[in-house]
Parts: structure tokens; C-alpha cells; sequence
């Protein structure tokens, strides 16, 4: 009974081969399991791995896959992120309670209540002058009269305590000055160890308190 094999696809093949012949070529990689073979009974090319004859044979020489060894050096991601939204979270918090110390409820005047007045003697004699005005979208700061950087604003007013022994500061500020320029005047008045200080409320905002 004569067989015969061939590359799969192959309009090429050889003839007048035995069972024997076929294995001993499988065995010796002479052939591939998906090579075709045709028996003295097939009526078409059949894969050797798919005929009866061969697939025993064929599925023992099928090499085992590779076993895959777990990485030692892979790093483990899930502690680091774990500790990076911990840390986030607590920047978050810490910006927002920081900005929630600048927020300042205005009080709530009624038409009884007197407004506090100040004499210009007393703002002569006893209190520090820092006024707030805006250059553009930039706001410029005087310290009696003198401009001063932001930044020099606390050295500038120990000098101005220790010069003139005023310990009240007064700040006033024209219109469309922010908040945050207010703040920063306040926070150097901290920083330069004044005990008091003392904002000119505007007179349109001091009708709008009173509403």
C-alpha cells in the first residue's frame, strides 16, 4: 500500500511511500505535522495531523510550550500608586484648609450700629500707613507714601515699627483691588509682629455691608 506526502500546498510530492517511511521522516523533521498525506483509500490531500492514521504520532511530537517563569524583577505598582493618591489627597486637603483661612465673613452692619471713626491725629500718631492701588491688573503697595515689593513688605514695616514705635496698622485700598492683595498685606503685619490692624472700608462696600 503506497502512500504518498507532501508540503502543504505543495503542487510537488512524493510517491510510493510506506506508514513506516511517513514516521521515520516526521521523527527525523523531514516532515511537518502540517504537511498533507494521501493513503492508498483517501480521495484528497488530508493534513498529517488531522488524519487517523498520523495523529497520534503527530500530536506526540508537537514540542511543549515553553514554560513561562514569573518575572523576580517586575515591580509591584499598586503600593506606589496607593502611596501617591494618599499624598494627593492630602496636598488637596491642606491647599483647600489653607484657602479656607484666607476666606474673612464680613460682619453684618444694621443702621444702629455706629461705624468705627479714626481720627487723622490717632492715624498720625500711632498707626502705620499701607495703601493698595492697582497699576493695570498689578497691584502697587505704599508703605507712608513709599512704594515697596511685596516681598520686602514685612522688612519695611518692623523697620517702620521700630523707627516710629507705631504698633496699629491701617490699611487702605482703592477700587478694583482683590482680596488676595489685602490678605498679603495682613499676613505681613503678622510676620512683623503687629498686634492690630485696621482696614478702610470703601464707601460703596460699606453701604453694601449695611443691605
Amino acid at each position: 500500500m503506497s502512500w504518498s506526502i507532501r508540503h502543504q500546498g505543495s503542487p510537488k510530492s512524493v510517491d510510493d511511500l510506506t506508514v513506516a517511511q511517513i514516521v521515520d521522516g516526521l521523527q527525523d523533521g523531514l516532515w511537518e505535522p502540517t504537511d498533507e498525506v494521501m493513503g492508498p483509500n483517501d480521495a484528497d490531500w488530508v493534513a498529517i495531523e488531522s488524519h487517523p492514521q498520523f495523529a497520534e504520532i503527530a500530536e506526540d511530537l508537537e514540542p511543549p510550550l515553553p514554560t513561562q517563569h514569573e518575572d523576580e524583577t517586575r515591580l509591584d505598582m499598586n503600593a506606589l500608586i496607593d502611596v501617591c493618591l494618599v499624598l494627593l489627597i492630602f496636598f488637596i486637603l491642606t491647599v483647600s484648609f489653607a484657602a479656607l483661612q484666607k476666606t474673612l465673613d464680613a460682619p453684618k452692619l444694621t443702621s444702629d450700629q455706629p461705624v468705627p471713626v479714626i481720627s487723622q491725629e490717632v492715624v498720625k500718631d500711632k498707626m502705620i500707613v499701607v495703601s493698595i492701588s492697582m497699576e493695570g491688573d498689578q497691584p502697587v503697595y505704599k508703605v507712608e507714601d513709599h512704594v515697596v515689593d511685596r516681598d520686602a513688605l514685612v522688612g519695611v514695616l518692623r523697620q517702620q515699627v521700630k523707627a516710629a514705635h507705631k504698633f496699629d496698622l491701617l490699611i487702605n485700598y482703592g477700587k478694583g483691588v482683590r482680596a488676595e492683595a489685602v490678605y498679603a498685606v495682613q499676613d505681613a503685619a503678622a510676620g512683623a509682629r503687629i498686634p492690630k490692624v485696621h482696614i478702610v472700608v470703601p464707601k460703596d462696600k460699606l453701604d453694601a455691608l449695611k443691605k
